[in-house]
């Protein structure tokens, strides 16, 4: 695939024949550490957090498609490019460690932002592993949970 884009065209054909596979959502990223830019593209998937230096988090959601096979017939998907500087943080997340029953998703992604401005001086590590004990129910995950973190 050329780009993010294309790697979710890919897939969506994929998921029509896979069974179990519809309305699986995926976030692409491609990161050129040459132009600093990384561009990307979203298939029904909670957007990823660029979260700068100084500690401004941006969320990633200018290119937000349906979720796999969500339609029958192959449409191209949209794709955007954002810059980062040296030292920003790409942090790409399931929407089990944002989302809560009988709340507004954007309560869940505010809690993400205050929690990833709070350990953005921290590797990569301890910043997930910070993330992880904050955001996770005391109760347990009920949902998939799965965290990645890119210092850029």
């Amino acid at each position: 695939a050329d780009g993010p884009a294309q790697a979710l065209d890919v897939l969506g054909r994929y998921a029509n024949v896979v069974p179990g596979a519809e309305s699986a959502t995926v976030v692409t990223t491609f990161v050129d550490f040459d132009a600093r830019t990384i561009t990307y593209s979203s298939a029904g998937h909670l957007p990823p957090a660029l979260v700068h230096t100084d500690g401004r988090v941006e969320f990633l959601d200018g290119a937000t498609d349906p979720p796999l096979d969500a339609s029958p017939d192959p449409v191209p998907r949209p794709e955007a490019t954002a810059g980062f500087s040296a030292g920003d943080t790409l942090v790409l997340y399931t929407d089990g460690l944002v989302e809560r029953r009988r709340e507004d998703i954007d309560i869940g992604l505010g809690r993400l932002a205050d929690s990833l401005t709070r350990h953005r001086k921290a590797e990569p590590e301890p910043m997930a592993d910070a993330v992880l004990l904050e955001l996770l129910p005391p109760e347990g995950a009920t949902d998939d949970t799965a965290l990645i973190v890119v210092r850029l």
